[in-house]
């Protein structure tokens, strides 16, 4: 960390003292995933001239993430002003003790309570809700409650967005229109693809006659009926092999696409209850190819922010004025589809596309919030560095076991091109700099590679802590359905989080509360704290944590048994996530979701630049939200526990 304190050390001060002048405005830039080592780097090679200038007014230094350092937990850290013991999110996936039932941690939709029967129908006599998960105080809303003009454009971990004065639109963690995290459509008939469902995507066969191809949009479930039957959409895809083209007709829509093409978005309809009640959604089409088979890919359907049935701003009107001025945009959460490129449904280049408009579109919408930023407090998001270091590392890691030469020629420089695009939008902020304006730039964490992944629950039932009913189906089955909870003590879900099978929590729960589950964990702290890659040598998990170690407030006692956290390089595999117990303990990864930052925190420090110099050092995450209530001199909820950074 040499290099981030020779960053740090070089700032120097001004504008002494702890509360802005009158009619104080702030700015805060959360770019996610930006990693404090690669911008001292693009710093020092001229890429990012406005962030350092920034730091040259003010200050730089990294940022303390969470632990873990997921992006749920961290910004809820930064949103909440306090660690996950006060806001409640602890991993992407939380599960229900009593049933083992896994879900999103930060979001949960509620039925109505009351229906009447008719028919196939089941008509509500009240309202269905989606309730956001993440506790304690909202940074915004603390600041409009106090007469503060708050605008918080793609705000993570915010969906729904609480009621306020705030002006928000949600962000990360905001679903698709089937409440998932993003679900695109692959439609072909090549004989190499297979059909059915992928990670975060559908793979249709479809028969082509006469150059016609007849297909289906996936779209919601049927609130409205009993059997909860999924609502779909027949479309056309008309074909023209000589020049490469095809046409979508889907409702009162038509594209015409040329090979390699991308459609416009397109608005699409779901009836529910005959023509009265639809949900409205948007997708975009591209034409990967017409001969010699036909491939069509459909982007997750997101949330139409023209006609929201699901909430994504506060107000409803902020979502649909932006939409009348901006045209439709991604609502969805994570936009930028990692899924379709791990499945190879995109190429490089294809994904490298996709990702790029979707930086243009946010960059257009930054440049409409800055133009509308008077007064008061703004937040915007940027979403591409996150989600772009995930696919892109392998190409800057020559350690990482996809990294190539080739890759490494083709797009090597497009993480560096990432980061110098966010510094023009940093530099465009400064623009409105002034006496009475603070501009904070800061992420959530940073990144590292991710070239070894772990079999946590294998190595749980190799080390006689887990079970299978059959062990000959070993590695087959997702979600535990192989088993055997008589015997098992421990299991692994999400990618950090590690649980006892508890007598009276679970529902066959072994292991005894009081000093039986105590022994359990220091036992189980001090083995995956020994246990060393057989390749190379390394430790494979860093630290791990009792929640109470590190954790305060409420609801500490909701928190995983043991939080686990891995060391550089390592990370829990994708099988660790879904509950299954393949054999191999250790491997590769050979996904092209290369970086990450699910490690030790103190392996990913975010950054936090600001054109005027604090009093305290090593910040954290939850520092920001008391030191900018205290910038307002407004009362700090006692709920936060970071602490003022102006103030000694």
């Amino acid at each position: 960390m040499t290099a981030l304190a020779m960053g740090s050390a070089s700032c120097y001060s001004c504008s002494p003292g702890n509360k802005l002048p009158n009619s104080p405005r702030t700015i805060v830039l959360g770019m996610d995933g930006m990693d404090a080592r690669l911008l001292i780097t693009y710093m020092r090679k001229g890429l990012m001239p406005n962030c350092k200038r920034l730091m040259e007014m003010g200050r730089f230094t990294p940022l303390k993430s969470s632990d873990p350092a997921q992006s749920p937990v961290a910004w809820s850290n930064f949103i909440s002003g306090t660690n996950p013991g006060g806001h409640g999110i602890f991993d992407f996936i939380s599960r229900d003790a009593s049933s083992l039932r896994p879900y999103l941690s930060t979001s949960q939709t509620h039925p109505p309570e009351h229906t009447l029967p008719i028919g196939k129908f089941s008509l509500p006599l009240s309202s269905a809700r989606t309730e956001l998960l993440r506790k304690g105080p909202t940074l915004w809303d603390e600041l409009a409650k106090q007469g503060v003009p708050s605008t918080v454009f793609k705000a993570p971990v915010n969906f729904p967005p609480t009621p306020s004065d705030a002006k928000s639109l949600s962000g990360l963690t905001t679903p698709d229109i089937h409440g998932s995290y993003g679900i695109f459509s692959f439609y072909t008939n090549s004989p190499k693809r297979n059909a059915g469902n992928v990670a975060g995507g559908n793979i249709s066969k479809i028969k082509i006659v006469d150059g016609i191809a007849d297909c289906i949009l996936n779209g919601p479930v049927n609130s409205f009926r009993k059997d909860k039957a999924p609502v779909n959409i027949p479309f056309k895809i008309e074909t023209d092999t000589a020049s490469d083209m095809a046409r979508v007709l889907i409702q009162e829509s038509r594209c015409l696409l040329k090979q390699g093409e991308w459609s416009d978005w397109v608005t699409v309809e779901f009836p529910m209850l005959a023509k009265r009640i639809k949900v409205s959604g948007i997708c975009r089409f591209y034409l990967k190819q017409v001969s010699p088979h036909l491939e069509l890919y459909v982007t997750p359907i997101n949330i139409n922010p023209a006609a929201a049935t699901m909430p994504v701003s506060a107000p409803d009107s902020y979502a649909k004025k932006l939409a009348s001025e901006l045209g439709p945009f991604y609502t969805q959460g994570m936009p930028e589809d990692t899924a379709a490129l791990s499945a190879g449904v995109f190429s490089d280049d294809e994904f490298r596309e996709q990702s790029t408009f979707v930086l243009k579109e946010r960059m257009r919408a930054f440049e409409h919030e800055m133009n509308n930023f008077k007064d008061g407090f703004l937040y915007f998001y940027f979403s591409s560095l996150d989600l772009d270091s995930h696919a892109f590392w392998r190409a800057i890691d020559p350690e990482h076991p996809l990294y190539t030469k080739a890759l490494a020629n083709k797009h090597g420089d497009y993480i560096p091109w990432l980061y110098s695009q966010l510094d023009s939008a940093v530099g465009r902020a400064m623009e409105h700099l002034d006496d009475n304006t603070l501009l904070f730039v800061m992420s959530d964490h940073g990144f590292t590679s991710f070239r070894r992944q772990f079999n946590l629950n294998s190595w749980l039932m190799d080390n006689g802590y887990a079970s299978p009913i059959n062990s000959l189906d070993r590695g087959q089955a997702n979600f535990f359905q192989n088993t055997d909870w008589s015997r098992t003590k421990a299991y692994g879900l999400g990618i950090n989080s590690l649980y006892l099978n508890l007598r009276n929590r679970e529902p066959n729960g072994i292991v005894n509360s009081g000093s039986d589950f105590e022994s359990l964990r220091s036992e189980l702290i001090q083995r995956l704290k020994a246990i060393r890659d057989p390749e190379t040598g390394a430790a494979v998990i860093s630290n791990v944590y009792r929640p109470q170690e590190i954790y305060s407030g409420p609801y500490t006692n909701r928190a995983p048994d043991l939080i686990v956290c891995y060391n550089e390089y390592y990370r829990a595999s994708w099988d660790t996530i879904l509950g299954t117990y393949p054999r191999q303990q250790l491997l590769d990864n050979l996904d092209p979701w290369s970086g990450d930052h699910c490690m030790d925190s103190k392996f990913v420090p975010g950054v936090l630049l600001c054109n005027r110099n604090w009093q305290l050092d090593s910040p954290a995450l939850y520092d920001l939200a008391p030191t900018i209530l205290s910038l307002y001199g407004l009362p700090i909820p006692t709920e936060m526990t970071g602490r003022n950074l102006f103030s000694l």
